[in-house]
C-alpha cells in the first residue's frame, strides 16, 4: 500500500519528454503549501537520508505507539457505551418508572448515540483543517495541537458529571478532534524508508483501527474492579497519553514532513534552486557568490546518489526497487490522472465527486453500525442476551481486525489495480449490507467478520485513491475535503436513529436496506467511471510509448548501420 511513492529519477524521464496535454504525464508540483507562498518563504525539501536510520526507526515506532493510544479511540464507543449505561449517564432523560441499569430508553439512547455521532463528524470534518495546518506548519505543530485537544477532551469527560453543563459530548468531541491531528500528521513518515512505505502506512492504519481497543480494555478493568475504576479515574490516567505525545513531538519527531523520493529528485533537477535572491543579495563578493552557487549545484547533484543509497545500498537493489515502484504505478491504472492540476480543478472533476459520494454513504453506514449494533441485533435476534454477546464479539473483533488486515491491505493495494480495489470495496460492502438485515446469529458473526476487515481497507483505499489520482501537492486539501464532507453528512446518523425508533419501531431493516441500495448505485457508478478512465489512460500510455520509441534506419548498401533517430511528434 502506498500513498505516494516514486523511487528514482528514471520515474520522471518519461514525464518530461511527453506531451503536456496528457493528464497522467503532467510534471508534478511538489510545493506542499501552494503557489501563494513567496519564493523566499519556501524551504528546501527534507530527505530521509539527512536523518540517521536509528532516529527514523524511533520516529516510526513512536508514531505507531501513540496512534495506537490516541488516533481513533472514539470509535471504541461500542465498548464504552455499557460503562456509561452502568454509570447512569443521561439516565435523567428516561421516564422515572425505568430503574434497571441494563434497560435503556429512547431518550437516553439518542443522547448517547449523539455523543458518538458528534465525535465521528468531528473526526472527519477535522481532516480538512488538519491538512491545511500540516501543509503550512508541518507535522510537529499538528502533533502538539492534537495532544492539547486530547488533554482537553480527557478533562471534560473526567469531570462530565460535576460540570454545570453536559461535559460528555464536548469531552468526546475534543477526543475526536485530537485523533486526526496526531494520525494524519504521521502519514509523511512513510517516506522515512521508501522501500517499506507500504508497511509503515499499514502499521499506522492498523494502529488507528486498533486504538478502539483502549475502551475495550477499560471496560474489562471497570468490570474487574467491581465498577470502582470509574470513567473519571480512567480519563485522568489517560492524560499521560497526550503528555507523552507532546514530549515526543518536541524532542523526537520531525519539524517538517519527510519528502518523497520523487519530490527530492525534482528539487535536485531544478537549476533554479542554485540561485536564492533573498540570500545571495547579502553577498557582495562576486567570486564568493560563484563558489556558493557551485557548492549548491554540487550538493543538488549529489542528492540522486543519496537517494539511491536510501533505497538500497547496492546499485542492483536500488534498480530493483525502482522497477518495483514503476510496476506498481503501472498496475494502478490511474496513477497521475490529475497530478499537477489545481485543487479547484480536481474538486470539480468526476474523480472527486464520485469518490466523495461513495465515501459519504459508506462512512455513514460504518458509523451508524458502530453506534447502534446492540439495538439493531436486539430487534433482529429478538434477544437482549444474544445482542449483548454480539456486541462483545464486535468489541474484540474491531481492533483485532485492524491488525489482521495490515498485510492484506498492503498486498491488495500494491498488487492490484485501483478499479479492482474499488470493485472489491463495493462487493464487500454489498455483502455486509445483505448480512446486516438477516435475523440469524451466524449472519451476525459473518457480518462482524467482514465489517472489521472492510473498515481499515476502506479508509486506506480512499487515501490511496486520493494520492494516486490527485497527487501529494493537493493531498491535504483534496483528501481533507472528502473526509470533511463525509463527516458533515454523518449527522444523518441521528436522523436515521430517530427514524428507526419512531417510524419503524426499532426495526433496522428498512434503513439498512435503503443504505445498501444507495451504496450499491454510487459504488457501481464509481467503479464504472474509474474503470473506463483506466482503459483510456492505458491506451494513451501505449501511444506515448510508441511515439517515443526509437527507430533504427535500415542498413545502407555498404553494410553500415544508420544512426538511431526518434520519430518526430
Amino acid at each position: 500500500m502506498s500513498l505516494h511513492r516514486v523511487s528514482s529519477m528514471s520515474s520522471y524521464e518519461h514525464i518530461r519528454g511527453s506531451s503536456p496535454a496528457r493528464s497522467e504525464h503532467r510534471k508534478m508540483s511538489f510545493n506542499p503549501v501552494g503557489t501563494w507562498v513567496p519564493p523566499a518563504a519556501k524551504k528546501e525539501p527534507v530527505g530521509a537520508f539527512e536523518v540517521s536510520k536509528t532516529r527514523r526507526l524511533l520516529q516510526v515506532a513512536t508514531a505507531v505507539v501513540y496512534c495506537l493510544f490516541a488516533a481513533g479511540i472514539v470509535f471504541g464507543y461500542a465498548a464504552l457505551k455499557p460503562v456509561l449505561l452502568a454509570e447512569r449517564v443521561y439516565r435523567e432523560y428516561c421516564p422515572k418508572v425505568r430503574t434497571s441499569a441494563a434497560e435503556t430508553c429512547y431518550e437516553q439512547e439518542i443522547r448517547l448515540n449523539l455523543m458518538f455521532t458528534t465525535a465521528a463528524v468531528a473526526t472527519n470534518v477535522c481532516a480538512l483543517p488538519v491538512g491545511t495546518v500540516l501543509d503550512k506548519y508541518g507535522p510537529r505543530v499538528c502533533g502538539v495541537i492534537g495532544s492539547i485537544l486530547l488533554a482537553i477532551g480527557a478533562l471534560f469527560f473526567a469531570f462530565g458529571a460535576q460540570l454545570p453543563f453536559d461535559g460528555y459530548i464536548p469531552g468526546y468531541f475534543f477526543l475526536a478532534l485530537g485523533g486526526p491531528f496526531v494520525f494524519i500528521s504521521s502519514f509523511q513518515l512513510s517516506n522515512t524508508f521508501p522501500q517499506h512505505s507500504g508497511l509503515i502506512l499499514a502499521l499506522l492504519t492498523g494502529a488507528f483501527d486498533s486504538s478502539s481497543a483502549i475502551f475495550l480494555f477499560y471496560r474489562l478493568i471497570y468490570n474487574a474492579s467491581n465498577r470502582t475504576f470509574t470513567p473519571q479515574k480512567f480519563f485522568l490516567v489517560y492524560l499521560i497519553v497526550p503528555i507523552c505525545i507532546c514530549i515526543a513531538q518536541l524532542t523526537l519527531m520531525p519539524l517538517r514532513s519527510y519528502k518523497t523520493v520523487g519530490e527530492l529528485v525534482t528539487h535536485a533537477e531544478d537549476p533554479a534552486t542554485d540561485i536564492r535572491p533573498h540570500i545571495d543579495s547579502r553577498v557582495s563578493d562576486e567570486s564568493r557568490l560563484a563558489r556558493i552557487r557551485e557548492e549548491r549545484r554540487q550538493h543538488r547533484e549529489s542528492v540522486v546518489s543519496e537517494i539511491t543509497s536510501l533505497l538500497g545500498r547496492k546499485g542492483e537493489q536500488g534498480d530493483r526497487q525502482t522497477a518495483q515502484e514503476e510496476r506498481k504505478k503501472q498496475i494502478s491504472g490511474v496513477w497521475g490522472a490529475l497530478h499537477g492540476r489545481s485543487a479547484t480543478q480536481q474538486i470539480r472533476s468526476p474523480w472527486f465527486i464520485l469518490i466523495t459520494l461513495f465515501t459519504v454513504i459508506q462512512m455513514t453506514r460504518i458509523n451508524y453500525f458502530v453506534a447502534t449494533i446492540r439495538t439493531q441485533y436486539e430487534h433482529l435476534l429478538s434477544s437482549h442476551e444474544n445482542a449483548v454477546h454480539v456486541n462483545n464479539v464486535f468489541d474484540v473483533a474491531l481492533p483485532v481486525g485492524g491488525v489482521i488486515a495490515i498485510p492484506m491491505i498492503g498486498l491488495v493495494l500494491d498488487n492490484t489495480s485501483t478499479p479492482f480495489v474499488l470493485a472489491l470495496l463495493v462487493t464487500v460492502a454489498t455483502a455486509i449490507g445483505v448480512l446486516g438485515i438477516l435475523p440469524y446469529l451466524w449472519a451476525a458473526y459473518a457480518n462482524i467478520a467482514l465489517f472489521v476487515l472492510y473498515r481499515p481497507l476502506y479508509y486506506t483505499a480512499v487515501s490511496d485513491y486520493a494520492a494516486k489520482v490527485f497527487g501529494f501537492h493537493t493531498f491535504g486539501k483534496v483528501y481533507g475535503l472528502i473526509i470533511c464532507l463525509a463527516g458533515l453528512l454523518n449527522f444523518l446518523q441521528s436522523a436515521l436513529d430517530a427514524t428507526t425508533h419512531r417510524v419503524f419501531a426499532g426495526d433496522p431493516v428498512p434503513i439498512n436496506s435503503a443504505l445498501l441500495a444507495v451504496a450499491l448505485v454510487s459504488g457501481v457508478a464509481l467503479v464504472g467511471f474509474v474503470g473506463w478512465k483506466s482503459r483510456v489512460m492505458g491506451r494513451e500510455r501505449l501511444e506515448d510509448e510508441a511515439e517515443g520509441a526509437t527507430e533504427r534506419i535500415m542498413p545502407e548498401p555498404n553494410g553500415e548501420v544508420g544512426d538511431e533517430v526518434s520519430p518526430s511528434r
